[in-house]
């Protein structure tokens, strides 16, 4: 079982100021030691570690976690959003196997259309022709859904990688027009989703799998179970859900699939986007 999506950290206040007080539990070191004892007992037999911080120090951080134990395939990095900056450092780190793909944290941007920008494109398109068949993940609110597509259709040789379902207004469970758009970028074939980070955009408090369904539900129909990948967002899904339970809610809302639709969420759907090595 492969988990797609969880970070490291050693927490300090400047280096993690989106952590706020209501954060409390995850305002903490989390390493890959701890990150056994969470998936581990949990069935995970690998992970793919994605940034959490917007610097370059980030990737030599998650690499180096990566180098030293063998649990952690594959890292995320962080993709600088200027085509000069980016080339610089896809540059630095040509040819280091565990680099798998990069993302930037285009949730924060408050311009709805910042993926659409030309220089940002420039970064994306560094990434794609880099050595080592690099992925890009799309971190966006559902807000930034319609520049998504924008970006996909401007790479359309490159493979993507959509974080926590777009993050939909699951709180307020709001479905429209998430659903249109998603399904809309789901059309691209080039892009699998991570079942990921859902908790968190709901009620931290009082989700249950019937209200996360609407959003599962809707993201399978759009993708199929084949572009779906298990993602736990460990540690920030501490802030509404321990690990163990969220495995368990994604297993049992995907029973009703086949065992080959199973087997492709929980780990063969990453291993075949991030092209890692499982063996």
């Amino acid at each position: 079982m492969i988990d797609s999506h969880h970070h490291l950290w050693a927490y300090s206040q400047r280096e993690y100021g989106w952590i706020d007080d209501s954060m409390a539990v995850i305002a903490r070191d989390f390493n890959v030691a701890d990150l056994r004892n969470a998936a581990e007992g949990a069935g995970v037999t690998g992970t793919v570690a994605v940034q959490a911080r917007q610097v370059v120090e980030e990737n030599d951080a998650l690499l180096k976690a990566a180098d030293e134990d063998a649990f952690v395939l594959g890292v995320v990095g962080w993709l600088p959003p200027t085509e000069q900056a980016a080339a610089a450092e896809v540059e630095r780190h040509a040819g280091q196997a565990k680099l798998r793909g990069y993302r930037y944290v285009a949730q924060d941007e408050p311009d709805n259309r910042f993926l659409a920008r030309d220089e940002f494109n420039a970064a994306v398109a560094r990434v794609f022709a880099a050595p080592g068949d690099l992925v890009y993940d799309i971190l966006i609110f559902e807000r930034q859904l319609p520049a998504a597509i924008e970006v996909v259709d401007r790479h359309p040789s490159g493979r993507f990688v959509l974080d926590h379902l777009a993050k939909p207004r699951a709180a307020a469970g709001e479905v429209e027009p998430w659903r249109a758009n998603l399904s809309e970028l789901a059309e691209r074939e080039n892009v699998a989703c991570k079942i990921s980070g859902l908790v968190t955009e709901a009620d931290w408090a009082n989700w249950s799998l019937d209200s996360l369904r609407p959003y599962l539900d809707a993201t399978l129909e759009a993708f199929g179970p084949k572009r779906l990948m298990f993602g736990s967002d460990w540690p920030v899904c501490l802030l509404a859900t321990g690990y163990e339970r969220w495995l368990e809610t994604v297993t049992a809302w995907a029973a009703p699939l086949s065992v080959t639709e199973r087997a492709s969420l929980f780990g063969g759907c990453a291993i075949d986007a991030y092209r890692l090595d499982a063996s």
